[in-house]
């Protein structure tokens, strides 16, 4: 316990101080400085152990970050929380009028992009002499492809963003990391039977098991999301009610682990019924109050901390110069992926209906990669391949953060000049 109180401790100093220098002097999105500063700190401590070897400082990080797992904080734990409050402060009906465009890009733009991805990197490695196998080259496709809600909820929260796009841009990263993971857990099934280690994985299991992720994940939020909802309007305590809302992201999460069903979508979809029906229909005003800000600072501390565990993680990573090459053609082919799989849900579409100038572009360059990607990687069986993927995932990360994250701003205002004057709101 010792241990892991010393953990805690490290990542919420680190966190705040951090953050103190991003607020006082760096002046950047909470996200981006967060991982800046991080992934700077980590440089020095790998130069300073160039410089003094002995010292083994880096080493000692590093051993305490192995006692992190990625995956499980992020997965089982964080996730859920920066799920249900990015979700609360979606608009249902924002989100229903464009379900077409969400749901295509969610699931056949991300089925799209999975393909084109894995293809591609399969050709990248066996240009730069790294043999790794089709199928997993697939699974990188199925990871890297989904938008990270966190990042990009953290994102649009500084620029402005039309109420239209930004509906789509939330709502999709909302619901395709939930989808990718069901792809990501069909194609390692896929990859085990390959390697001699899983069962036979037919069509008809395929689909079973994306009706029991999926559906499942949507049947299951409404059922404990209802149930709170209930629980809600009987009531007019805020102190309870913000309790409640704290069991249901527990409770959901939990449910959908044992069930086999998608934990992810699930909290989601009981994170847009709590957020609007429940804030409407089930709260008086002081509750909303409370509620809305009790969840505002879950997501920024949990922010801050994932972040920095971003950041820091390039102290976990080895690097060699063929993977460090296959990494910087991945960055161009991923964009080219993205470019794709928005082009041609929005294309069709825009056949029948009008979408914002500029869509495209924004959407594209706007899709932002994050923690997710990092925990689904790091959540792969130890195989000669592992090293490779975690490396080129993790530049592909950093570059989306930092360099996406810092120009998405800019190039929203000269594509809509006229429809970003107004400042931005709080959520």
């Amino acid at each position: 316990m010792q241990s892991l109180l010393d953990i805690v401790a490290a990542l919420l100093g680190l966190s705040a101080f951090f953050g103190y220098l991003n607020h006082r002097f760096l002046r950047l999105p909470p996200t981006i400085g967060l991982v800046i500063m991080a992934l700077v700190a980590s440089l020095v401590l790998l130069g300073i152990d160039l410089i003094v070897p002995w010292a083994g400082i880096s080493a000692q990080v590093r051993s305490s970050l192995a006692l992190i797992d990625f995956h499980d904080t992020l997965m089982t734990g964080m996730l859920s929380f920066l799920l249900f409050a990015g979700a609360m402060h979606v608009n249902l009906a924002d989100l229903k009028a464009r379900r077409f465009a969400i749901g295509s890009m969610a699931t056949a733009g991300l089925l799209l992009s999975t393909g084109l991805i894995g293809g591609g990197i399969w050709l990248i490695f066996q240009a730069t002499g790294l043999e790794v196998p089709f199928i997993y080259c697939l699974l990188f496709g199925s990871l890297i492809s989904p938008t990270d809600p966190i990042a990009v909820l953290g994102i649009l929260k500084t620029v402005s963003v039309p109420k239209t796009l930004k509906a789509k841009i939330a709502g999709e990263s909302l619901f395709n990391d939930g989808v990718a993971v069901v792809v990501f857990v069909i194609l390692l099934s896929m990859a085990a039977n390959s390697d001699g280690e899983g069962i036979s994985t037919s069509a008809s299991d395929v689909a079973w098991l994306f009706m029991q992720e999926a559906v499942g994940g949507v049947l299951l939020g409404l059922f404990t999301g209802g149930i709170a909802f209930l629980a809600m309007r009987s009531i007019d305590e805020y102190v309870l009610e913000v309790l409640i809302s704290l069991a249901l992201v527990t409770i959901t999460y939990s449910v959908a682990i044992s069930l086999h069903t998608s934990g992810p979508i699930a909290v989601v979809i009981a994170g847009l019924l709590i957020g609007n029906h429940g804030k409407q229909y089930a709260m008086s005003e002081v509750t909303r109050d409370h509620l809305n800000k009790f969840w505002e600072l879950i997501d920024e501390v949990l922010n801050a901390v994932l972040f920095l565990l971003i950041g820091l993680e390039v102290l976990a990573l080895t690097f060699s110069l063929p993977t460090l090459l296959a990494a910087a053609l991945a960055i161009p082919l991923t964009l080219a992926a993205r470019l794709i799989s928005v082009a041609v849900p929005v294309s069709l579409l825009g056949l029948k209906r009008s979408f914002t100038k500029g869509a495209i572009p924004i959407l594209t360059w706007g899709g932002l990669r994050g923690g997710i990607s990092v925990a689904l990687v790091l959540s792969l069986p130890d195989t000669p391949w592992k090293e490779t993927l975690i490396t080129v995932c993790y530049v592909i990360v950093v570059f989306s953060i930092i360099v996406q994250g810092l120009t998405i701003g800019p190039l929203i205002k000269r594509l809509l000049p006229d429809e970003t004057k107004v400042p931005p709101s709080s959520h």
